[in-house]
């Protein structure tokens, strides 16, 4: 049974699931960990994640709760939207051609074209649909009735449009004016991603067909480990980059080779200035294992020669320990099966690792630490 395609909204999902041949136990903790809003939270709901990661829903939903209460009470961002209207004085600009065609100026009228401020904005919207869907998916029936009674408020207030869509709202870009509705926007983002994998069956899901299916959780395994990553090790000396490019160290370039040659762009690098360390993590949502020619199981080739180019092409070339910079293959474990192992390739240590999504919420974090260091004990 596929775990993003469940039929019955506010299914229990704390029964481990199969997302093709991969065991895992809880996609909203992925989702959590991916997401900018973990980087928010105080170290009560951190431990809260870790101890109940079931009821991430509804720590998402408390924290969502909490941040739009406080933005009515200091007022909710207003923003401008363009209107045309018929009025008695002008307003903005004059709508010439309109006010020509419709004779407006001998019934002491004219046609103008005006921006209107409004609390009625994309973001708002966003905000109040967040409200509204994660009220589906809570397990306490008060916090699910809070989230209703907010929403009304908000269309009450004037928010009433509907829920706009992916391109309408920015949910990174924040200037001066709504810098404090960073952390609601965050919540309300990851509360409608909580939202879809327990909506009733039709639901126009962003991940379906099966193709986009697998797609998406990929690439939420990758932001999930290098949010994780941010969130443990950003304040203890650790410098965690996602999605860094790197470059060939070409010489004697041809005409067309730059339109042709292949791009190269690490999923996660860790940096530790003090401890003289660079770790390159590449993420892959499949086994780490294949069935080989010679033998039963072999690492997968392209995926090694994929991390062997990352690590050498980049020696010489003014980066930071470059010279003697790590290299992490991470893939959930299949069949409750743990890999960790290591060869050291021409002064590069790489390691091949698996990390079990069918655990809980602590045991997943001491695998994670465990793979780049001394069991995680100097990291954590």
């Amino acid at each position: 049974m596929n775990v993003l395609a469940q039929e019955h909204a506010g299914q229990n999902l704390e029964e481990v699931s199969l997302i093709g041949r991969i065991p895992v136990r809880n996609v909203w903790l992925l989702m959590l960990y991916a997401s900018r809003l973990l980087r928010y939270l105080d170290a009560k709901d951190r431990r809260a994640v870790e101890e109940s990661p079931d009821d991430i829903p509804d720590l998402v939903a408390e924290i969502l709760t909490r941040e739009v209460s406080r933005r009515i009470k200091r007022n909710l961002s207003f923003g401008y939207w363009r209107r045309e209207a018929v009025l008695r004085r002008v307003r903005g600009r004059i709508d010439l051609l309109r006010t020509e065609r419709g004779r407006l100026l001998e019934r002491a009228k004219i046609a103008c074209r005006f921006e209107e401020m409004t609390v009625d904005t994309p973001r708002n919207r966003f905000v109040r649909a967040a409200l509204e869907r994660i009220a589906g998916v809570v397990h306490d029936r008060e916090l699910a009735r809070e989230c209703r009674s907010l929403g009304a408020t908000l269309r009450q207030l004037g928010v009433a449009g509907e829920k706009p869509g992916r391109g309408e709202v920015s949910v990174y870009r924040f200037g001066r004016h709504d810098a404090d509705d960073r952390q609601m926007v965050f919540a309300a983002r990851l509360a409608l991603e909580l939202a879809l994998p327990s909506e009733a069956s039709g639901a126009a899901l962003p991940f379906l067909p099966e193709r986009e299916n697998k797609r998406w959780i990929r690439n939420l395994y990758e932001k999930a480990v290098a949010g994780f990553y941010e969130m443990v090790l950003s304040g203890k000396g650790w410098r965690v980059r996602p999605g860094e490019t790197l470059r060939w160290p070409t010489e004697k370039e041809t005409p067309g080779i730059r339109r042709i040659l292949p791009s190269m762009k690490t999923d996660i690098v860790l940096e530790h200035a003090g401890r003289g360390r660079r770790i390159v993590i590449d993420t892959k949502f499949t086994s780490i294992v294949t069935a080989g020619r010679y033998r039963e199981e072999t690492l997968r080739s392209n995926y090694v020669y994929q991390i062997y180019a990352y690590l050498r092409s980049q020696e010489g070339g003014g980066r930071p320990f470059a010279n003697v910079s790590e290299g992490i293959l991470l893939h959930p474990s299949i069949g409750g099966e743990m890999i960790n192992e290591a060869v050291v390739i021409q002064g590069h240590e790489i390691r091949f690792a698996t990390v079990n999504l069918a655990a809980g919420a602590r045991e997943i974090r001491r695998q994670l630490l465990n793979v780049i260091g001394d069991g995680g004990s100097d990291l954590a």
